[in-house]
């Protein structure tokens, strides 16, 4: 199985946070000492900077072939368990479209974006119908 890449903005800093570790930070360290309670691939990647400034945490999910997803507003306190249950869910996808209704609630809500994958297994030549 292809590993599953959560890319995990470090920078991220809440409104009036006046905090030794900025939040983002703290996500990533807390996604690593939470890590090893998933069976899935999941590899945490820490990024200087999603460009999501306003939603902060940031994190995004990536692998081979699939859909790249990117979702904000993520408590860094407490994200890490939803975040890793939707990496996983993510991984087990063959093109990363997790179903709306498996999705955790703070996924549904802080979805910012998708992007096709650079390689789409299944596109057409001249892209899609419309």
């Amino acid at each position: 199985m292809v590993s599953t890449k959560v890319y995990v903005c470090i920078t991220c800093k809440v409104a009036g946070e006046d905090a030794e570790e900025r939040a983002g930070a703290r996500l990533f360290r807390m996604l690593n000492e939470q890590n090893t309670l998933s069976d899935a691939p999941i590899e945490l990647v820490p990024v200087e900077c999603l460009s999501v400034c306003k939603r902060p945490c940031t994190v995004s999910f990536a692998a081979p072939g699939k859909w790249t997803y990117v979702y904000g507003d993520l408590p860094a306190e407490t994200a890490a368990e939803t975040i890793l249950e939707g990496a996983a869910l993510y991984s087990k996808t063959s093109d990363g479209l997790i179903p709306w209704k498996q999705r955790p609630d703070a996924l549904k809500k802080g979805v910012v974006s998708r992007v096709p994958p650079l390689n789409p297994a299944h596109s057409t030549e001249n892209g899609p119908s419309i």
